[in-house]
């Protein structure tokens, strides 16, 4: 299963592991990914989507339905 956002699109970053002798070694930087239900009242349905908790923010924030349509605007979701 990807870890992928589904609303925004974030995805593990590539960085460096520093030691203190100043060795780098490759690693990943993982989003903090959930899964959640929402109930969209529009449809009258629930959804599980796997979110980034700031995702969570953004949705208790401006509310399921325009954070969903603007997912949809910016290609993460296609309908």
């Amino acid at each position: 299963m990807a870890r992928v956002c589904d609303l925004t699109g974030k995805r593990p970053r590539v960085g460096n592991n520093v030691s203190h002798a100043n060795n780098k070694t490759k690693r990943k930087f993982y989003p903090n990914l959930q899964k959640k239900r929402f109930y969209i009242p529009e449809e009258d349905a629930w959804v599980t989507l796997k979110v980034s908790t700031s995702a969570i923010r953004t949705i208790s924030k401006n509310g399921i339905s325009a954070v969903l349509k603007k997912a949809v605007e910016q290609g993460y979701i296609l309908y």
